[in-house]
């Protein structure tokens, strides 16, 4: 049996690609290894969103190549979709750069390299493509569902629409088939993930359909929450609205991905929408849902933002006040719009911007956090005294530590919230094993 390792890098979308990977890899009858260090072939799934991204991708790639012995590397992702041919001639090392569309064909691939072949293989992924078998990692309660593929939205700084192709939305069937499979294999939360995910469904049913997927999900009797990442307050519907105000099993949690706060910005960044609407969404959400917990995410230092936009952009923050934000200083990536526009940000100028937006950020986040303390929440335990409420989305919020019995990971707990930790987590006493009432709804 050859042993294989698939290396991880980048967002939930990537996340998703490599457990189809693992997923056909185990279907073929593979070994597969924990460690890249003690594999014949190594697969890096890659990033290349920014330019840190594409180096820590490159690093990854150039380390494993000087192992000994050497495995044989197949690059996949992102990098491999958007500089495989040049790539082709800078990394001989790398046996060969394969596309999302390629996953199906991996034994083959393999078998192929490991007789000596070089192979360019970067297709994107059929439609009509079947399904792919996947796997999870053993034990962990939450799954990504990506639930589309590609961009339609044109951002100036953005390189997606390039990588990934225009949107088309997976099948609403096919979905639920998946969703079904990874219940079984004792999922409890499906996080929706897309580039877009309030988009699905406009490409091929003519309509939104992410209010009806919801609804689908929900009846899958072993999943017990259901959370959405990637919303565009756009096309944030009155009907989503009223599903995930009604519906038990959706979270009161939204990612909404804003980027800034000054108009300006916002025209030069080609963003749909504008200010004025996004409040308007934001204030009709916790109209129907009072205790939403809201996630943003913003760039700083992009072409032309000057001291007043992002001081517009704290002012935003602070009025707004989000539970969770996360920042990015903007990076030039060829090819977009941006990286052409005059009044490029100096870096120093960038960090300082950085430094400061998430240092205002956190009494926000720790006010937020601390109107909980006192209360039951529900927590899916991920660990031994470890786990998150409705508020927290994996890998990016805040965690609650539990006293008061180990559970296994998966198990639905009632906790009283005793006090914050630091700015982000939270700490509280375990209650009872299973659910209580929702104090969200």
């Amino acid at each position: 049996m050859i042993k294989t390792a698939v290396v991880t890098l980048g967002c939930a979308k990537n996340q998703v690609d490599s457990e189809y990977m693992l997923g056909v890899l185990d279907k073929n009858r593979f070994a597969l290894v924990g460690d890249p260090r003690e594999a014949e072939v190594v697969i890096v799934n890659t990033c290349s969103f920014i330019t840190a991204a594409k180096q820590e991708a490159l690093e990854t790639i150039l380390g494993l190549a000087q192992g000994e012995p050497r495995p044989y590397i197949i690059v996949a992702g992102c990098l491999a979709q958007q500089h495989a041919q040049e790539l082709w001639q800078e990394l001989p090392e790398v046996a060969a750069f394969i596309g999302p569309g390629a996953i199906s064909r991996l034994p083959r691939i393999i078998e192929r390299v490991l007789k000596g072949e070089r192979l360019l293989d970067v297709p994107l992924p059929d439609k009509e493509e079947g399904e792919l078998p996947r796997l999870t990692e053993k034990g962990r309660p939450y799954a990504y569902l990506k639930i589309a593929e590609g961009c339609d939205n044109r951002c100036s700084y953005c390189t997606i629409p390039a990588i990934k192709g225009p949107y088309h939305s997976r099948p609403l069937e096919k979905l639920v088939a998946e969703a079904r499979t990874l219940a079984a294999a004792g999922v409890k939360e499906l996080i929706l993930v897309a580039q877009d995910t309030t988009a699905y469904g406009l490409d091929c049913y003519g309509e939104y359909r992410l209010p009806r997927l919801l609804r689908e999900l929900a009846r899958i009797p072993e999943i017990e929450w259901l959370r959405i990442l990637y919303a565009y307050p756009t096309r944030i519907t009155p009907e989503l609205v009223e599903v995930m105000a009604t519906e038990a099993k959706v979270l009161p949690y939204l990612d909404l991905p804003l980027q800034h706060a000054s108009e300006p910005v916002l025209r030069r960044m080609n963003r749909p929408g504008s200010l004025t609407a996004s409040i308007k969404t934001i204030e009709r959400l916790r109209r129907a849902m009072p205790e939403i917990a809201l996630r943003s995410t913003f760039i700083v230092g992009f072409p032309g933002e000057r001291e007043e936009d992002f001081q517009i952009l704290l002012d935003f923050l602070g009025s707004i006040k989000f539970d969770w934000v996360g920042a990015f200083k903007y990076s030039p990536e060829a090819g977009t719009t941006a990286a052409g526009l005059p009044d490029q940000v100096p870096e120093e100028v960038k960090e300082e911007r950085y430094r400061k937006l998430m240092l205002y950020q956190q009494p926000i986040t720790r006010a937020c956090n601390e109107r909980w303390v006192g209360r039951q929440v529900q927590v899916l335990t991920e660990g031994p005294g470890v786990g998150r409420s409705f508020r927290q989305a994996p890998e990016v919020d805040g965690l609650i530590y539990m006293q008061g019995g180990t559970l296994p990971a998966g198990t639905m707990a009632t906790v009283k919230l005793t006090r914050v930790h630091g700015n982000y987590d939270l700490m509280g006493e375990v209650e009872a094993k299973g659910r209580c009432g929702s104090p969200a709804r």
